[in-house]
């Protein structure tokens, strides 16, 4: 039943006359940053990307004034949510649309803050759901190359991978690029007027504090209070750790170092179980095997004095924080110079609790549509391409994308304190300092790994055989066909 809109005397609004809408797909990109994400809430006061673009086309007269108030009256619908602060240099929303200005796109971009830009509006078939439709999703991942060094000498990461070497020395590749790197700046430190002795002292200490940092909230302490030692032992710390700071700034990656981490996200790509990689996902759920597509990492890339690169992931679909772990764990491996094919071990049904990396440095890149495109151009309809867009979005995401991730990196050392704290990290242990057997750890990976995948591999043998033993014999042969299909 149509209800009329009133004016602010309470009095009915006339109609407006009925304008011919029509199916769309709209591709769009934004910022994410100052907005509690992408869908819109039930709460009017939190801003949101789909609240703005939706009045922005209201305005622009694009939507009916009837239809302005519900997002639902036009069949509203996104093909990728977005979290909070997190960007989007393309994706798409399908809905109901009036059309028929030529300038209808042009309108509604001067009505939008320049943080989220209308890239193409294009007619689709009446059934079109962007969801529904969607056959794969395209991240971007950025990353800057320091994070892919070796762990600093004598921290508890370093001082593990000593250990294991020990224990399994074909597990471990040579670094001796990493080892020279590490010299230099230890010469550096030296340089600056800092003994081994000082450097010797605090490097348990220091350890610990970058532990303290990541878990808990530091209270600041007056420093008028402080003993004359604590404050020199801290300035010290604060030296060393800007020397360092900078010595990863001005790093760039070797071609074996980069060819290495290649190797490593191509140990994603194809249909695996990835229920080590999201929470909450037992290994035998269905729904934990996802089919990578591509992916892609790209030659580095200095900006304002630091070094990056690029990863992009193609996807049929993510879980949460997949991506993240997905990176997490490939940057940890040539960290610690493992071999690449470590990677397929994460696929098994050994549970491995793996760090995610800063969100940061994570985009949606773009939805594809590829099997929706074959549809749409049988029917006459141009498909829903972004690569139309290049240039616009390249230039978007430098100005409104990458240079708030780089100037934030820059600004809080966000990869500088994540990777130094996976370092430090100490794991679960007891007031005596000795690990807790049942406790998880992010290094699960190298404690103990093999004696975890045999132990699983053993249970899961002695319940396949108490298995067989309950069955009655003539069962058996059912089973086996079972299985096998």
């Amino acid at each position: 039943e149509y209800t009329p809109l009133v004016d602010e005397n309470g009095q009915p609004i006339p109609k407006a006359p009925r304008k011919p809408k029509r199916k769309v797909a709209v591709m769009l990109g934004y910022c994410g940053t100052g907005y509690n994400g992408m869908q819109v809430q039930n709460d009017p006061n939190v801003k949101t990307i789909e609240k703005d673009i939706y009045d922005a086309m209201a305005t622009a007269g694009a939507i009916s004034a009837e239809n302005a108030v519900d997002l639902k009256k036009s069949g509203f619908q996104r093909a990728a949510r977005t979290d909070k602060g997190v960007h989007a240099a393309g994706n798409v929303i399908s809905l109901k649309m009036i059309i028929e200005d030529p300038e209808i796109i042009n309108k509604i971009n001067d009505l939008l803050p320049k943080q989220i830009r209308i890239w193409g509006i294009q007619r689709t078939t009446k059934g079109f759901d962007c969801r529904k439709c969607c056959s794969s999703r395209i991240y971007e991942y950025l990353l800057p190359t320091f994070s892919l060094l070796p762990p600093k000498p004598k921290s508890v990461l370093s001082e593990l991978v000593k250990e294991k070497k020990l224990e399994n020395p074909d597990l471990f590749e040579d670094d001796q690029e990493g080892i020279d790197w590490w010299e230099n700046v230890k010469s550096k430190i030296l340089a600056s007027g800092i003994t081994q002795e000082q450097i010797d002292s605090i490097t348990s200490s220091y350890d610990e504090q970058q532990q303290q940092q990541q878990q808990q909230q530091q209270q600041q302490a007056d420093e008028e209070e402080r003993d004359v030692s604590e404050l020199s032992f801290t300035k010290l710390i604060k030296q060393i750790k800007t020397i360092e700071n900078q010595s990863r700034r001005s790093y760039r990656i070797s071609s074996s170092r980069l060819q290495h981490f290649r190797e490593v996200m191509k140990q994603y790509e194809g249909t695996h179980n990835f229920h080590n990689f999201t929470v909450g996902k037992p290994f035998k759920d269905t729904s934990a095997n996802r089919f990578m597509i591509k992916t892609i990492v790209s030659d580095p890339f200095v900006i304002e004095g630091t070094e990056w690169i690029s990863i992009k992931i193609h996807g049929q679909s993510f879980m949460l924080h997949q991506i993240r772990k997905m990176i997490a764990m490939a940057a940890l491996v040539v960290r610690l110079s493992l071999p690449c094919g470590i990677i397929n071990n994460f696929f098994q049904s050994t549970k491995i609790n793996i760090p995610k990396a800063p969100a940061l440095g994570l985009l949606l890149e773009n939805p594809v549509f590829d099997g929706y495109n074959i549809k749409l151009t049988k029917s006459d309809y141009e498909p829903i391409d972004f690569t139309k867009f290049d240039k616009e979005m390249n230039e978007f995401k430098m100005k409104y994308i990458y240079d708030k991730i780089y100037a934030e990196e820059s600004k809080e050392n966000i990869f500088y304190g994540f990777f130094g704290y996976i370092d430090a990290y100490r794991g679960n242990k007891n007031e005596d300092g000795e690990p807790i057997q049942n406790g998880a750890s992010i290094f699960d990976f190298l404690f103990n790994y093999t004696e975890r995948v045999e132990n699983t591999k053993n249970k899961d043998a002695k319940n396949t055989s108490k298995t067989e033993e309950s069955k009655p014999e003539e069962s058996k042969p059912e089973e086996s066909k079972s299985e096998q299909s």
